[in-house]
């Protein structure tokens, strides 16, 4: 393994996805992007010392990703549209095992659910797509279902990672806030209130007008305080996402967003909603999916334009109040923006600036190597253990000790 992961791997068998199955008579197989330096990205430079340290921080602390879609895209991204179809996203073991993750809010891939429409965000799809991946889970030792707090820390003890299911909006509850406590039920810990779309919660990031949060979105949102399903804005409008933090009795996640201060496109947030979500002792992710946290220092998108909108929103709200929400997946994710453009906000995310395009994120491309990286620019740039602590895990700890109801 030459890349810029760790060379530390967890207690990995070598399972993959679907392997309690027979590819090609079970279920449709495809051939599959590579999980590990599928692309030239780089190691963070820090010297043998800072590389020591930075090992020890990862084991010594949770280390827990906000938002990630862990799953592995084909080689050929053209054929996205068919293995979406079959419904059965493949989770990347083998590149998670040596993430020096302890947690990953996987946020399923629903926005591009395909089996039964092509606009996705439908209900029976978002059960099969939930269903299908916890299956899977349940036939391997690596990566266990969270639940809880408690879950999380039991997975850091014994060397494994806790999946926590969440999904990016609440759209497919449709007018049931019922189905809310269904999807708890079934293990969901985290939603979103809208995505691009408008919903009957309240407005996305790519509507003209925002109205902002629905009576049924307040609804929503009580609900979800009462269930203890914490709550992501990311993708919510700006009237809509201050209302959804004013009406939370909780504290509320932003999971992957950057600062609108440094790129002024929709798909950042502006300082108000920054301080409103710390107000409320929220906590606030960064965003490194393709072309959206980028800035005019670091017009190339990499982990130098992702790290600054970190720094801005440190500097803005303090380090108790931020984290990281990576936003990567396994695979060609420009393509994927690419051939899902208009389900997934591309236009809104940049707007009218002018962006000059990468094959990748470099740095930071996949998630087996963004929290090895993030933690060694940490260590280069002066951070004491403390800091490193809470903005790798600690911070997102504290909001769930208050959010989940155990």
């Amino acid at each position: 393994m030459k890349g810029p992961h760790p060379m530390k791997q967890k207690a990995y068998t070598g399972y993959k996805a679907y392997g309690y199955l027979e590819a090609g008579a079970d279920y449709r197989a495809f051939r599959l992007a590579r999980e590990l330096d599928r692309v030239p990205s780089r190691k963070v430079e820090v010297s043998a010392d800072q590389e020591q340290r930075v090992q020890r921080l990862l084991d010594e602390n949770l280390v827990i990703s906000l938002h990630y879609h862990p799953v592995v895209m084909p080689e050929r991204p053209a054929e996205i549209f068919e293995q979406r179809r079959e419904g059965r996203d493949v989770t990347g073991y083998e590149g998670l095992s040596v993430s020096g993750l302890d947690a990953v809010f996987d946020n399923l891939m629903d926005g591009t659910a395909l089996v039964t429409s092509r606009a996705g965000w439908k209900w029976d799809d978002i059960i099969l797509d939930l269903g299908m991946r916890l299956c899977d889970v349940a036939h391997q030792d690596l990566v266990v279902r969270a639940e809880t707090t408690g879950d999380i820390r039991a997975a850091k003890a014994n060397g494994q990672i806790a999946l926590v299911a969440c999904l990016e909006a609440a759209t497919p509850i449709e007018n049931e806030v019922d189905r809310l406590d269904v999807l708890y039920g079934l293990g969901i810990r985290q939603s979103g209130i809208a995505y691009s779309e408008a919903n009957t919660l309240g407005s996305g990031l790519r509507e003209p007008c925002d109205g902002g949060l629905t009576e049924f979105g307040r609804r929503a949102v009580r609900r979800m305080n009462k269930l203890g399903i914490a709550i992501d804005i990311s993708h919510s409008g700006d009237q809509t996402s201050i209302d959804t933090i004013e009406v939370s009795e909780q504290p509320i996640f932003i999971t992957h967003v950057g600062a609108r201060a440094l790129w002024n496109t929709r798909r950042m947030k502006p300082d108000p909603i920054f301080k409103a979500c710390a107000d409320k002792g929220g906590v606030i992710g960064i965003e490194a999916a393709p072309h959206t946290t980028l800035t005019e220092k670091h017009p190339r998108h990499s982990i130098e334009s992702f790290m600054e909108h970190f720094e801005y929103i440190a500097n803005l709200v303090g380090i108790d109040h931020v984290a990281f929400g990576p936003d990567t997946m396994f695979g060609d994710h420009v393509a994927l923006h690419e051939l899902f453009a208009s389900q997934l906000s591309i236009t809104a995310s940049r707007g009218q600036q002018p962006t000059q395009l990468v094959e990748y994120v470099d740095g930071i491309e996949n998630p087996a190597e963004a929290f090895p990286n993030i933690v060694r620019w940490l260590v280069k740039h002066g951070y004491s253990d403390t800091d490193i602590g809470k903005v790798i895990g600690a911070n997102v700890m504290g909001v769930l000790g208050q959010v989940w109801w155990r």
